[in-house]
């Protein structure tokens, strides 16, 4: 389903005209911000993607709950392919932003909130984001769409069941599973956390080895992570569990790009993409087998 401009502007809860400016970033949706007599708000188009297992509802009742727990805006009004949320005037985060340490010590409460706080006011059914159910799954889709990494495919999947093995034994929490930079705005007083399209029940170190990768954070910083994420030492198992949850998280994003190239009508290089983050997920695999 496609939404039209016009069908936006006649959304009930505008005051005055709508006027829609279009908002870059957006990878598995369509953003627009839009300015009515009172104010401005952020509209996101987008339908289920059941390639990528990403559903609305799910969404929606993340973004709902992330509201209550106080670390993301309200959403104002929701229909089928339509959210529409309260605008935060504030700055998006880079990289080179998360990896300040005076980011990351705000990054850190901000994330234990998603984790421990939202199940509180989720309403619903919920998902479980399992990243290396994700993996397989993925690799089905690729090989039905005809992917030309099908030849990659049973060397990744083996190492995938290794990271699975080595990552456990699990906690749960409530993930938000896609912690990249430009997620994070910063309102000059506080950060915010948006963009509930994959969020579900994950291990934190999910959450803790995706914020890493997608970050390019040292070692040290890390370490910092796990210690003040866990309150205590890191010692060598929970370094090596956590290692395996970042490779595949790279793994992920990885494959997450291959089924793109095949199924996304988005204007982005996708195989550019595919490339970086299997050369960063070899890299961090040889890293974790010499560990």
């Amino acid at each position: 389903m496609s939404v039209s401009n016009e069908e936006i502007k006649s959304l009930p809860l505008w005051q005055g005209p709508a006027r829609l400016e279009p908002m870059s970033g957006g990878l598995t949706n369509l953003n627009y911000l839009v300015s009515d007599n009172v104010g401005k708000y952020v509209v996101r188009l987008g339908n289920d993607i059941t390639e990528h297992q990403l559903m609305r509802f799910n969404e929606l009742a993340a973004s709902r709950a992330a509201h209550k727990a106080g670390i993301s805006p309200k959403v104002l009004h929701a229909e089928p392919g339509i959210m529409v949320l309260e605008y935060i005037q504030s700055k998006t985060l880079t990289p080179d932003d998360v990896k300040k340490q005076e980011t990351l010590e705000k990054i850190l409460p901000l994330l234990k909130t998603c984790h421990r706080e939202i199940p509180k006011y989720l309403r619903g059914a919920s998902l479980i984001f399992w990243v290396f159910h994700v993996i397989r799954d993925y690799g089905w889709t690729l090989h039905e769409g005809g992917s030309e990494y099908l030849k990659k495919l049973d060397e990744l999947q083996a190492k995938a069941d290794i990271l699975e093995d080595a990552a456990g034994p699990h906690e749960m929490v409530f993930g938000h599973n896609d912690l990249i930079a430009a997620n994070f705005l910063d309102d000059g007083n506080r950060l915010w956390l948006i963009d509930w399209d994959y969020a579900g029940f994950n291990s934190p170190l999910f959450d803790l080895g995706g914020l890493a990768s997608n970050n390019e954070l040292d070692e040290a910083q890390e370490k910092w992570l796990l210690e003040n994420y866990f309150e205590k030492p890191v010692d060598d198992k929970l370094w090596r569990r956590y290692q395996a949850m970042k490779c595949a998280s790279l793994l992920r994003e990885a494959m997450w790009s291959m089924v793109s190239e095949i199924y996304s009508k988005i204007d982005f290089d996708y195989r550019q993409y595919t490339g970086e983050n299997l050369a960063r997920f070899e890299k961090a695999y040889d890293e974790f087998r010499q560990s």
